[in-house]
């Protein structure tokens, strides 16, 4: 039933059960980060998800670097780095099966080891050993169990209606607005009948999450991902565990799962325990829309992105680092209505990158895995090596990771556009452009220019006090001042200054002294209203 149809049933302004300023649907990795985020700009949120638990599987399993420094902002990196694979589990093996040698690798960058233009590392973690981090972050209220399953728009909010699964029971939550992260098959953008573009369902796989005494074909070769002509084997934690992923077989009701695993695995006298089996559909979609009034999509539900290179999870967390902020100034009155204007024309594009991108790595995935059979079929000895050039690229997608731009009236380019991301840009290089990304450098031994950022814009400067003067207490604001070695990194002169978003995108750029005493109220009065100022 559509949202017009649906208020044939309702009438606007009836009494609800609770009202918060945002509901989040969807208690997954994108969800639960939302919720924190929100959480420390002090937004009441409501989290729904109609599991009746967090996900037991392992499901995404990648944390790139960008995602890291959103969790160092949440002080949750060292949690989550403690709980995750060592470094050199950052990596892809190619190989005939398990027990054989490598006929192919490739480094995950900046999760195999530290990189420059990081003040962290990412982590290689189940999603099920992530999740009750995330959980743990804030204390806003978690439903779980309920499930939405009408939404009305109301003038100035969102009235849903959740039912337990359990008992049946009907609760009607007014909110603000609604965040709508309820993964691929969301309930939400169908309600809303929001289109996607992209070719859809790609194909049905299983995930098979079994025990069995392995280290003699891996402990010595560590790997993220062991893909092999019979499926991919990843270990699931440091202290053990697997999965098998595999295209699902047709008769999969009937499958003996232990006996397909252990075929697999090319070896007899392996014990093999199943724990859980999960059938999953792999889509590759972007919707055509990311907002519809009051309600906006994120993660899965706005972008499905294969998992080849393991991007799509941290798309959606840039999705919500994006929008938390946005979403805060607008509740809390220092921004209007406006700003949310600029997260579909700020992240859609983004995940038609990633999406491209994702496709490019399963075609780097296919032509290793052929390149190796056609050694087979030539009878060339084993273990061959492969030589080839896409182990540069696969994983090496940095420039997708760090060096994305965005390009809306929440950003002040002076007149001068920065340059596109093209889809074959691996390499990052930092700059300090506006709607870039703000360039790591350490300022100190352990404090990065990334830790200057928080729920605040950030001024960066070699002259605080001329900028103070300007300074209004309308917005958070704080001013950093800025080592002039630093300053001339990037192009600043002694009065010069970044101006960056709480996203830590660079929201406008002045090389040197600011043209008029208006100029950081102007500027900030622009970002957070776009259209009105």
């Amino acid at each position: 039933m559509a949202l017009d149809e649906l208020a044939d049933h309702y009438s606007p302004g009836q009494e609800v059960d609770a009202e918060v300023e945002v509901l989040i649907v969807g208690g997954g990795p994108v969800g639960l980060t939302a919720r924190a985020l929100l959480d420390r700009w002090g937004v009441s949120t409501l989290l729904v998800e109609k599991r009746r638990e967090l996900s037991p599987f392992p499901r995404s399993r990648l944390l790139n670097v960008r995602s890291m420094e959103i969790y160092r902002q949440l002080g949750l990196a060292a949690t989550i780095t403690d709980r995750a694979f060592a470094p050199e589990y950052g990596r892809i093996r190619f190989r005939d099966t398990l027990y054989d040698r490598d006929f192919a690798s490739a480094g995950m960058v900046g999760i195999n080891a530290q990189i420059p233009e990081s003040p962290v590392i990412g982590a290689l973690t189940s999603q099920d050993r992530l999740e009750p981090t995330l959980l743990g972050a804030a204390d806003a209220l978690v439903r779980f169990g309920d499930e939405l399953t009408d939404l009305v728009e109301e003038t100035e909010s969102v009235v849903a209606l959740l039912v337990d699964h359990e008992s049946g029971a009907q609760t009607r939550v007014r909110a603000r607005y609604v965040l709508a992260a309820d993964g691929a098959n969301s309930t939400v953008r169908q309600r809303l009948g929001i289109d996607t573009t992209g070719p859809g369902a790609l194909g049905s796989f299983t995930t098979v999450v079994f025990d069995a005494d392995l280290d003699r074909w891996s402990a010595q070769q560590p790997a993220g991902v062991y893909a092999t002509a019979h499926g991919s084997f990843l270990p699931l934690y440091p202290e053990g565990g697997w999965a098998w992923l595999v295209p699902t077989p047709e008769d999969a009701a009937l499958a003996d799962w232990p006996d397909l695993v252990s075929r697999a695995l090319g070896s007899a006298d392996v014990r093999v325990d199943v724990l859980r089996v999960q059938h999953w559909v792999v889509n590759a979609f972007v919707v055509e829309r990311f907002r519809h009034s009051r309600i906006l999509l994120a993660g899965d539900a706005a972008h499905a992105i294969p998992p080849a290179g393991g991007l799509g999870m941290n798309v959606g967390l840039a999705d919500v680092h994006n929008l938390c902020w946005k979403l805060a100034g607008v509740l809390h009155g220092w921004a209007g209505p406006g700003l949310l204007e600029t997260y579909e024309p700020e992240r859609q594009p983004i995940a038609h990158q990633n999406l491209r991108q994702a496709v490019a790595n399963a075609q780097i995935m296919v032509q290793a895995q052929n390149r190796r059979r056609e050694q087979l079929q030539n009878s060339e000895a084993a273990p061959a090596q492969i030589e080839v050039p896409w182990s540069d690229r696969y994983f090496a997608q940095l420039g997708l990771v760090l060096g994305i731009t965005y390009h809306s009236d929440a950003v002040l380019t002076n007149g001068s556009a920065p340059p596109e991301l093209s889809d074959t840009d691996t390499d990052y290089v930092p700059t300090a452009e506006p709607g870039h990304r703000m360039p790591h450098l350490w300022l100190k031994d352990t404090h990065s220019t990334l830790d200057a950022l928080g729920e605040w814009f950030t001024l960066l400067t070699p002259d605080p006090a001329h900028w103070e003067q300007q300074a209004a207490a309308r917005w958070p604001l704080h001013i950093e001042t800025l080592a002039s070695e630093h300053a001339d990194l990037w192009g600043l002169g002694p009065h010069g200054a970044l101006l960056i978003r709480p996203d830590g995108h660079i929201a406008a750029r002045w090389p040197d002294r600011p043209p008029s005493d208006a100029t950081l109220r102007d500027a900030l009065i622009t970002i957070t209203n776009p259209g009105h100022s």
